[in-house]
């Protein structure tokens, strides 16, 4: 590369926006509640009774599968609870 200082701030920009690319845009956690039962397959936050990390749910509703959603919105959503169902 024939300008080593665009090189540089280039490598820097793009490790800044990795950065904030991963960073969760989601409200606190004292903010929001674990609901069950309302995430579709594949799409929960974490583990489940059945399986090891976020994104392993099997179907759509399944009752130990969680998502953080803000507080009080958990028991207004269909299906939705705050205890696990398994």
């Amino acid at each position: 590369m024939k300008n080593p200082k665009l090189a540089v701030s280039t490598a820097v920009s793009g490790l800044i926006a990795l950065g904030l690319a991963s960073t969760p845009l989601t409200a606190s956690a004292a903010d929001s509640e674990k609901c069950y039962g309302v995430a579709k397959a594949g799409k929960n936050d974490c583990q489940t009774n059945t399986s090891a990390c976020a994104g392993t749910s099997t179907e759509d509703g399944q009752g130990d599968a969680w998502l953080f959603v803000p507080a009080g919105l958990c028991e207004k959503l269909v299906g939705g609870s705050l205890e696990s169902k398994a």
